[in-house]
């Protein structure tokens, strides 16, 4: 009976060598959720891809007894039999199904769709906000990642610095760091920055971390003259410096940027993607 059906459901798509697996979890009849993956597989094909995912995702997790995909592929009957060794009761993973199982995975089929189609989405306007940016700069290239710094004090004398990271996929909040600043005068915001930049820009100079294409400061021409002096003293080059300085009223869209070496501040028209991105740092979204 369906009313005490435990099965997974799991449906693949792909678009421009890219691929999404969506995955449903059934419970006693009913669908506990869903939730995709976007495994990296250079141009494989679909059903190389989705045995691969299946044999990994169920290593460190228990099989339900049903596992239902959307295609059939290669030893299929040599993972049943793994996976059912593994979770001590029989497991089947089977591809042609009716009725309601036929629905779940036509569910997830459209949801694995979705998300590639969000994704590229997405991507797109990140990337035309990259490119507008080398344009409204005259850069060499288009950058691929940005980091932004941001001094904020906290509640007393705390100085905290935030590091905020854009790649062409949008923010990588992984790799987001706060630095907490001590042995300072409160409030002194170069300071702060030289400390945060020095510590954070060791690790790229050390080859533990990338370097970025963008390093977008908070504050004008003082604090982007200190960004360049500690990128100097580490010997980092090749990083395009930018601070972003509060226009006269301080309100959003008055921003002036500055980039370091060049004296006027250039302003941004209101549409400009690459100023959306820019107001988008602060919130890493």
């Amino acid at each position: 009976a369906d009313a005490d059906h435990d099965a997974d459901v799991i449906a693949i798509a792909a678009a421009n060598g890219e691929y999404c697996i969506a995955l449903m979890f059934i419970r006693a009849g009913r669908s506990l959720g869903s939730t995709t993956f976007f495994p990296k597989a250079p141009y494989a094909e679909l059903p190389e891809v989705l045995a691969a995912f299946v044999s990994q995702y169920y290593l460190e997790k228990d099989s339900p007894p049903e596992i239902l995909v959307e295609r059939e592929f290669d030893d299929m009957a040599v993972l049943e039999s793994t996976l059912g060794a593994r979770s001590g009761h029989k497991v089947r993973i089977t591809a042609s199904v009716r009725g309601i199982r036929a629905r779940w995975l036509e569910m997830m089929r459209n949801n694995a769709e979705q998300a590639l189609a969000m994704r590229a989405l997405a991507r797109a306007g990140i990337e035309s906000s990259l490119e507008d940016l080398r344009d409204a700069f005259d850069l060499d290239e288009t950058p691929n990642r940005i980091e932004c710094f941001d001094i904020s004090h906290t509640v007393g004398t705390d100085t905290v610095a935030s590091c905020v990271v854009f790649g062409e996929e949008g923010p990588l909040k992984s790799e987001y760091r706060r630095f907490n600043i001590g042995g300072i005068q409160p409030g002194d915001d170069y300071a702060a920055m030289y400390q945060a930049l020095t510590r954070r820009y060791k690790r790229v100079r050390d080859g533990e971390i990338p370097k970025p294409d963008v390093l977008l400061i908070d504050g004008g021409k003082g604090q982007l003259a200190e960004a360049g002096r500690v990128l100097a003293e580490l010997g980092v080059a090749g990083i395009t410096l930018l601070g972003v300085a509060k226009g006269a009223d301080r309100r959003v869209g008055q921003e002036q940027l500055f980039l370091l070496g060049r004296d006027t501040p250039t302003i941004l028209a209101p549409d400009s993607r690459a100023l959306h991105l820019i107001q988008a740092r602060k919130s890493g979204v």
